[in-house]
Protein backbone atom coordinates (compact mmCIF):
# COMPACT_ATOMS: atom_id res chain seq x y z
CA UNK A 1 0.00 0.00 0.00
CA UNK A 2 1.13 3.53 -0.76
CA UNK A 3 0.04 6.92 0.49
CA UNK A 4 0.32 10.37 -1.04
CA UNK A 5 2.43 13.01 0.73
CA UNK A 6 3.02 16.70 0.11
CA UNK A 7 6.79 16.55 0.62
CA UNK A 8 8.17 13.28 -0.81
CA UNK A 9 11.80 14.40 -0.33
CA UNK A 10 11.71 13.04 3.25
CA UNK A 11 10.77 9.51 2.20
CA UNK A 12 11.44 6.71 -0.23
CA UNK A 13 9.26 7.34 -3.29
CA UNK A 14 7.55 4.64 -5.33
CA UNK A 15 7.78 5.11 -9.10
CA UNK A 16 5.12 3.09 -10.95
CA UNK A 17 3.28 2.94 -14.25
CA UNK A 18 -0.43 3.55 -14.88
CA UNK A 19 -1.29 -0.09 -14.07
CA UNK A 20 0.31 0.19 -10.63
CA UNK A 21 3.34 -1.91 -11.52
CA UNK A 22 6.30 -0.63 -9.52
CA UNK A 23 9.30 0.28 -11.64
CA UNK A 24 11.72 1.40 -8.95
CA UNK A 25 12.19 3.12 -5.60
CA UNK A 26 13.94 6.46 -5.11
CA UNK A 27 15.18 7.25 -1.62
CA UNK A 28 14.62 10.88 -0.52
CA UNK A 29 14.64 12.34 -4.05
CA UNK A 30 16.06 15.82 -4.51
CA UNK A 31 14.11 16.27 -7.74
CA UNK A 32 10.46 15.34 -8.11
CA UNK A 33 9.80 11.79 -9.33
CA UNK A 34 6.43 11.21 -7.67
CA UNK A 35 4.53 11.64 -4.42
CA UNK A 36 3.60 8.07 -3.50
CA UNK A 37 5.46 6.54 -0.57
CA UNK A 38 5.40 3.19 1.21
CA UNK A 39 2.57 3.08 3.77
CA UNK A 40 4.03 -0.05 5.40
CA UNK A 41 1.23 -2.50 4.57
CA UNK A 42 1.98 -5.46 2.30
CA UNK A 43 0.07 -8.38 0.80
CA UNK A 44 2.62 -10.93 -0.36
CA UNK A 45 2.55 -14.39 -1.85
CA UNK A 46 4.32 -16.97 0.33
CA UNK A 47 6.76 -17.53 -2.54
CA UNK A 48 8.45 -14.27 -1.48
CA UNK A 49 10.02 -16.25 1.37
CA UNK A 50 12.17 -18.05 -1.20
CA UNK A 51 13.77 -14.72 -2.10
CA UNK A 52 15.01 -14.10 1.47
CA UNK A 53 18.45 -15.43 2.29
CA UNK A 54 19.27 -16.86 5.71
CA UNK A 55 20.80 -13.64 7.00
CA UNK A 56 19.57 -10.32 8.35
CA UNK A 57 17.61 -8.85 5.46
CA UNK A 58 15.64 -5.67 4.81
CA UNK A 59 12.63 -6.58 2.71
CA UNK A 60 12.15 -2.96 1.68
CA UNK A 61 15.75 -2.31 0.67
CA UNK A 62 16.83 -5.70 -0.64
CA UNK A 63 13.81 -7.75 -1.68
CA UNK A 64 11.36 -5.20 -3.04
CA UNK A 65 13.81 -3.59 -5.52
CA UNK A 66 14.56 -7.03 -7.00
CA UNK A 67 10.85 -7.83 -7.26
CA UNK A 68 10.28 -4.49 -8.97
CA UNK A 69 13.06 -5.24 -11.44
CA UNK A 70 11.33 -8.55 -12.20
CA UNK A 71 7.97 -6.74 -12.68
CA UNK A 72 6.50 -8.67 -9.75
CA UNK A 73 5.53 -5.80 -7.47
CA UNK A 74 2.43 -3.62 -7.65
CA UNK A 75 1.13 -0.66 -5.67
CA UNK A 76 -2.34 0.29 -4.44
CA UNK A 77 -3.04 3.72 -3.00
CA UNK A 78 -4.33 3.85 0.57
CA UNK A 79 -7.80 5.37 0.86
CA UNK A 80 -7.67 7.21 4.17
CA UNK A 81 -5.33 9.02 6.52
CA UNK A 82 -1.72 8.04 7.14
CA UNK A 83 0.96 9.26 9.51
CA UNK A 84 4.55 8.26 10.21
CA UNK A 85 4.50 7.92 14.03
CA UNK A 86 8.14 7.01 14.62
CA UNK A 87 8.72 10.15 16.72
CA UNK A 88 6.71 11.15 19.83
CA UNK A 89 5.43 14.41 18.33
CA UNK A 90 4.31 12.52 15.23
CA UNK A 91 2.63 9.88 17.41
CA UNK A 92 0.43 12.57 18.92
CA UNK A 93 -0.40 13.95 15.47
CA UNK A 94 -1.31 10.41 14.40
CA UNK A 95 -3.48 10.05 17.49
CA UNK A 96 -5.33 13.24 16.54
CA UNK A 97 -5.96 11.86 13.04
CA UNK A 98 -7.17 8.58 14.52
CA UNK A 99 -9.61 10.34 16.84
CA UNK A 100 -10.94 12.41 13.95
CA UNK A 101 -11.51 9.15 12.06
CA UNK A 102 -13.35 7.66 15.04
CA UNK A 103 -15.55 10.77 15.21
CA UNK A 104 -16.50 10.45 11.53
CA UNK A 105 -17.02 6.67 11.55
CA UNK A 106 -17.91 5.59 15.11
CA UNK A 107 -18.76 8.74 17.03
CA UNK A 108 -20.53 6.72 19.72
CA UNK A 109 -17.13 5.46 20.94
CA UNK A 110 -16.02 8.94 21.97
CA UNK A 111 -16.55 10.23 25.50
CA UNK A 112 -19.24 12.81 26.17
CA UNK A 113 -19.97 15.09 29.09
CA UNK A 114 -19.61 18.57 30.51
CA UNK A 115 -15.95 17.93 31.36
CA UNK A 116 -15.00 16.54 27.94
CA UNK A 117 -13.72 18.82 25.19
CA UNK A 118 -13.22 17.67 21.61
CA UNK A 119 -12.27 14.11 20.73
CA UNK A 120 -11.58 11.89 23.75
CA UNK A 121 -11.43 8.07 23.82
CA UNK A 122 -11.66 6.36 27.22
CA UNK A 123 -11.38 2.61 27.68
CA UNK A 124 -14.50 1.25 29.40
CA UNK A 125 -12.42 -0.15 32.26
CA UNK A 126 -10.85 3.24 33.10
CA UNK A 127 -12.16 5.32 36.00
CA UNK A 128 -12.32 9.07 35.52
CA UNK A 129 -13.46 11.36 38.33
CA UNK A 130 -16.41 13.51 37.21
CA UNK A 131 -14.48 16.67 38.12
CA UNK A 132 -11.52 15.82 35.85
CA UNK A 133 -11.39 17.67 32.52
CA UNK A 134 -10.26 15.71 29.46
CA UNK A 135 -9.56 16.88 25.95
CA UNK A 136 -9.14 17.70 23.28
CA UNK A 137 -7.24 14.82 21.66
CA UNK A 138 -6.89 12.42 24.59
CA UNK A 139 -6.74 8.62 24.80
CA UNK A 140 -7.08 6.94 28.22
CA UNK A 141 -6.05 3.29 28.31
CA UNK A 142 -7.47 0.27 30.10
CA UNK A 143 -7.64 0.25 33.91
CA UNK A 144 -6.38 3.83 34.23
CA UNK A 145 -7.53 6.05 37.09
CA UNK A 146 -7.85 9.82 36.63
CA UNK A 147 -8.35 11.63 39.94
CA UNK A 148 -10.41 14.68 40.88
CA UNK A 149 -9.59 18.07 39.39
CA UNK A 150 -7.11 16.70 36.86
CA UNK A 151 -6.74 18.22 33.40
CA UNK A 152 -5.44 16.16 30.49
CA UNK A 153 -5.19 17.30 26.89
CA UNK A 154 -3.31 16.32 23.70
CA UNK A 155 -2.05 13.26 25.56
CA UNK A 156 -1.96 9.46 25.57
CA UNK A 157 -2.12 7.64 28.90
CA UNK A 158 -1.30 3.95 28.63
CA UNK A 159 -2.88 1.03 30.47
CA UNK A 160 -2.85 0.83 34.25
CA UNK A 161 -1.65 4.37 35.00
CA UNK A 162 -3.03 6.32 37.96
CA UNK A 163 -3.13 10.12 37.94
CA UNK A 164 -3.84 11.55 41.38
CA UNK A 165 -5.83 14.68 42.05
CA UNK A 166 -5.29 18.14 40.56
CA UNK A 167 -2.50 17.15 38.19
CA UNK A 168 -2.09 18.58 34.69
CA UNK A 169 -0.80 16.56 31.72
CA UNK A 170 -0.36 18.35 28.41
CA UNK A 171 1.06 17.16 25.08
CA UNK A 172 2.73 14.03 26.46
CA UNK A 173 2.82 10.24 26.23
CA UNK A 174 2.48 8.50 29.61
CA UNK A 175 3.51 4.85 29.71
CA UNK A 176 2.08 1.76 31.34
CA UNK A 177 1.57 1.36 35.09
CA UNK A 178 2.74 4.87 35.98
CA UNK A 179 1.69 6.61 39.18
CA UNK A 180 1.47 10.39 39.06
CA UNK A 181 1.15 12.21 42.37
CA UNK A 182 -1.04 15.14 43.31
CA UNK A 183 -0.50 18.62 41.87
CA UNK A 184 1.99 17.33 39.29
CA UNK A 185 2.45 19.21 36.00
CA UNK A 186 3.70 17.18 33.02
CA UNK A 187 4.10 19.04 29.73
CA UNK A 188 6.20 19.74 26.66
CA UNK A 189 6.16 16.30 25.01
CA UNK A 190 7.28 14.35 28.04
CA UNK A 191 7.47 10.61 27.33
CA UNK A 192 7.55 8.04 30.13
CA UNK A 193 8.19 4.32 29.94
CA UNK A 194 6.65 1.57 32.06
CA UNK A 195 6.36 1.74 35.87
CA UNK A 196 7.39 5.34 36.51
CA UNK A 197 6.41 6.89 39.85
CA UNK A 198 6.08 10.66 40.27
CA UNK A 199 6.10 12.29 43.68
CA UNK A 200 3.61 15.08 44.47
CA UNK A 201 4.05 18.68 43.29
CA UNK A 202 6.60 18.15 40.51
CA UNK A 203 7.13 19.93 37.19
CA UNK A 204 8.25 17.69 34.33
CA UNK A 205 8.86 19.52 31.07
CA UNK A 206 9.89 17.72 27.88
CA UNK A 207 11.65 14.83 29.63
CA UNK A 208 12.27 11.26 28.49
CA UNK A 209 11.91 8.90 31.47
CA UNK A 210 13.22 5.33 31.37
CA UNK A 211 11.34 2.37 32.95
CA UNK A 212 11.04 1.65 36.68
CA UNK A 213 12.07 5.11 37.86
CA UNK A 214 10.99 6.93 40.99
CA UNK A 215 10.91 10.67 40.22
CA UNK A 216 11.34 12.84 43.31
CA UNK A 217 12.61 16.09 41.77
CA UNK A 218 11.37 18.42 39.05
CA UNK A 219 12.84 18.55 35.53
CA UNK A 220 11.85 22.02 34.28
CA UNK A 221 14.31 22.19 31.36
CA UNK A 222 13.22 20.43 28.18
CA UNK A 223 15.43 17.66 26.86
CA UNK A 224 16.22 15.84 30.11
CA UNK A 225 16.73 12.07 29.90
CA UNK A 226 16.04 10.31 33.20
CA UNK A 227 17.78 6.94 33.33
Amino acid sequence: MATTVEDPSKYGVIVHNEDGQIERFVEKPQTYVGNKINAGLYLLNVSVIDRIELKPTSIEREIFPKMAADSNLFVFTLDGYWMDIGQPKDYLVGQKLFLQSVRSRQAERLAKGDNVTGDVLIDPSAKVDPSAHLGPNVVIGANCVIGPGCKVYNTTIMEGTKVNGYSLIEGSIIGWQNTIGKWVRIQGLTVTAEDVQFKDELLINGAMVMPHKGITTSYPNAGSIVM
